[in-house]
């Protein structure tokens, strides 16, 4: 035990509620997790990983075909190259007939090669239609959260607009806060509130959604200032529903560390009526405006 304490640790760069945190003591493992890594990578890495173990699995298996001589017949070029390019045909059971196995032993690994080949294409094809069917939100957020005072009355918004235009049914939304406290027991200690919203379900989520909380007695932000938030306080807004199109849940998180909050500001209009036609500008989506002083109070 005490030789492992003295090996170096690792340390893993995460982005977690908004902010970098890195970490040490739990090394990735890539062999004991692969399906993982190959749907969290991007596409150009997934191809790229394909592509160099195709190329390895090859080189292997040209090389035990070129262990024993005279193993392929009419192999051209007759070298390496040719054992690979031999290689390549059964390895994606392609079969051309110009080349093929002469001996027992050619024969042999003829076949291990077709079963590999046959396995990680089944493999490859699996993973692909993973990603492909692997839900995507096209749900936005807002850029910054707004505060202001209405109706006496603190406000705390965050807006949504669904980026499809089409419907995702029974929509719910929660909106949390999480915080760096000082505790007598456990010391420094982070801790979680859920926040109440106004509304925090949509049956039919189209168009674009505010989700508001009341900060009064009863919120875990009550009686804070800008600067008690500062630097300690993150908000997390979660969304989840069914896309009618796709028959998918949709899933939306977004963090907001507290100094991005305009406070006594409001979204910018979006509405605009011509006629009879409302005409909505996304274009405003993540605009405020600072609420004209005559209409604010303290609450």
């Amino acid at each position: 035990m005490k030789l492992f304490s003295k090996l170096p640790q690792r340390a893993r760069r995460i982005s977690m509620a908004g902010r970098e945190v890195v970490t040490y003591g739990l090394d990735s493992h890539i062999w004991q997790d692969i399906y993982y890594y190959a749907m969290s990578c991007s596409w150009p890495m997934f191809f790229g990983a394909i592509a160099v173990t195709f190329v390895l699995f090859n080189l292997v298996f040209a090389g035990l075909f070129m262990l024993v001589p005279n193993s392929i017949a009419n192999m051209q070029p007759n070298n390496f190259l040719g054992a690979y390019f031999f290689s390549v045909e059964t390895l994606a059971t392609v079969g051309y007939g110009d080349m093929h196995p002469m001996t027992v032993y050619g024969h042999a690994i003829a076949s291990i090669e077709i079963f590999v080949g046959m396995a990680s294409v089944a493999v490859t094809t699996g993973m692909i239609f993973a990603r492909f069917s692997r839900p995507r939100s096209s749900i936005i957020f807002a850029e910054h959260p707004v505060s202001h005072v209405a109706d006496g009355k603190r406000l705390l918004m965050v807006r949504m607009a669904n980026a499809r235009l089409n419907l995702i049914s029974e929509a719910s939304a929660k909106m949390h806060v999480m915080r760096q406290e000082q505790t007598s027991t456990m010391g420094q200690f982070r801790k979680i509130y859920d926040l109440k919203l106004e509304r925090d379900h949509h049956p039919l989520f189209v168009l674009g959604w505010t989700l508001i909380h009341i900060i009064d007695e009863t919120s875990p932000l009550f009686g804070l200032t800008p600067e008690q938030m500062s630097g300690n306080t993150t908000l997390i807004v979660t969304i989840e529903g069914v896309d009618d199109t796709t028959n998918q849940n949709q899933r939306g998180i977004k963090h907001y560390p507290s100094d991005l909050i305009r406070w006594n500001h409001r979204y910018v209009d979006m509405l605009n009526q011509q006629g009879s036609v409302p005409h909505l500008h996304y274009t405003k989506f993540h605009d405020s405006e600072e609420v004209p002083v005559e209409v604010m109070k303290d609450i």
